[in-house]
């Protein structure tokens, strides 16, 4: 397997970010996961959005308001879309083949939510060793019974730099980082 990144960009959708369901910083996260998509496609490397189906939940179903991604996320017609069932994007859903077929084994991970399917991402991919790459500042949550939004997003920050690493590992990095990285990247 080559040494290659690809960029997934976790649930992302209107159903997720409503008068309900508000996320922390839902703008400033939308903009940091662009312009990282951005430097992704100068390098010619993937970006994938994961959308959550949940037509058995009945909701979340493919082609709903619901389901959509945020109209603010910029998505080119090269970008990977993938459906995904359950809180790890790994389950039952295409994202390991696609990751296979594009030679990728480091995961740059943002999206919505923090303490869901962001964790469950990336705990699933750890044990599947990919090297993992936490946008630190380019993943959402909302509120919760006994922690703010801000205080879920530093915990899990923090757990994954503590992580015991697999044969991948777990990197946090802000995303200013990690566009210098992907600038200095010869292509």
């Amino acid at each position: 397997m080559r040494n290659r990144k690809a960029l997934l960009v976790i649930d992302m959708q209107k159903g997720s970010f409503t008068a309900f369901t508000p996320r922390h910083d839902t703008d400033g996260v939308v903009q940091r996961i662009n312009l990282v998509a951005k430097a992704f496609r100068t390098n010619s490397l993937p970006v994938f959005f994961i959308q959550h189906d949940g037509t058995t939940a009945g909701n979340f179903v493919p082609h709903t308001t619901e389901w959509e991604l945020l109209d603010d996320l910029k998505v080119e017609a090269g970008d990977i879309l993938i459906s995904k069932y359950a809180n790890d994007v790994f389950y039952r859903s295409d994202l390991q083949s696609q990751l296979e077929q594009c030679s990728v084994d480091e995961l740059i991970i943002s999206g919505c939510a923090t303490d869901f399917c962001v964790e469950a991402t990336i705990q699933s991919a750890l044990s599947k060793d990919y090297k993992v790459t936490v946008i630190e500042d380019g993943h959402t949550t909302g509120e919760r019974p006994h922690l703010n939004a801000v205080q879920v997003i530093e915990h899990y920050n923090w757990v994954w730099r503590n992580l015991i690493p697999t044969k991948g590992n777990v990197n946090v990095m802000p995303h200013q980082v990690i566009l210098n990285e992907l600038s200095t990247t010869i292509k």
